[in-house]
C-alpha cells in the first residue's frame, strides 16, 4: 500500500481547491483495497453527493496523471458523517461537550480506551481531555490511534442536515400515494 502521508499531501490541495477541509485519508481492508477520503465544507461540516463527485474526479484526474498507487484499488470519497472520526486537534475543540471513544497506541494511566465527553484541547495544543466516568483524563494527541464521536441524541440535535426541504411534505398530487387513517 502507498504511504498515506504522501497520498494525503497529494489529495489535500485538490480538496482545498474546492473549498473543502480534508478530514481523513485511510486504507480500508476488505475484498479489495479501498482508499477512503473524507472531507467536509468548513461551514457545514458535511459534503453533498455533488461535492463528493467533484472531489472524486479531481483525485482521479491527479492520480491518473502521476500514478502514486501501483496496485488496484477502489476510491471512496465521503462526508465524515455524524459519528465522525476525530483526526485533527481542531476536531476535539470543535466537538467539546460531545461523547467520544478514544483508543490509544499504548497504555497511559493504565488504560488504552476512554469513552466520555470531550473536554477540549490543552493550551499548549499537544493534548486532548476527555471526561470518563467523572474523571478528566488528558492524553497526548500523538498517542491517539483512533477516535470518533458516539451517536447520541445530543449529537443528533446539534447536527443539522444540509437540506431537509420537503422531508415532511406529502405529495398530494400522486394518486399512488395513499394515506392511512
Amino acid at each position: 500500500m502507498s504511504d498515506l502521508k504522501v497520498l494525503y499531501d497529494l489529495i489535500e490541495p485538490e480538496a482545498k481547491a474546492l473549498g473543502f477541509d480534508l478530514v481523513r485519508v485511510a486504507w480500508l481492508r476488505g475484498d479489495e483495497p479501498t482508499l477512503q477520503v473524507m472531507a467536509e465544507r468548513p461551514d457545514t461540516r458535511q459534503l453533498n453527493i455533488d461535492d463528493c463527485a467533484a472531489l472524486s474526479h479531481r483525485i482521479s484526474d491527479k492520480f491518473d496523471e502521476i500514478d502514486p498507487i501501483t496496485e488496484a484499488y477502489r476510491l471512496e470519497v465521503s462526508s465524515p458523517g455524524i459519528d465522525r472520526p476525530l483526526t485533527r486537534l481542531k476536531d476535539y475543540a470543535d466537538w467539546a461537550g460531545h461523547e467520544a471513544k478514544i483508543e490509544l497506541e499504548e497504555l497511559i494511566n493504565g488504560r488504552k480506551r476512554y469513552r466520555g465527553d470531550l473536554a477540549g484541547v490543552s493550551s499548549d495544543g499537544n493534548s486532548v481531555a476527555i471526561v470518563d466516568a467523572g474523571t478528566t483524563y488528558t492524553v497526548p494527541f500523538e498517542m491517539i490511534q483512533s477516535a470518533k464521536l458516539v451517536l447520541t441524541d445530543r449529537l443528533i440535535a446539534s447536527t443539522a442536515p444540509l437540506n431537509s426541504a420537503g422531508a415532511d411534505e406529502i405529495d398530494q398530487d400522486n394518486p399512488d400515494h395513499e394515506q392511512e387513517d
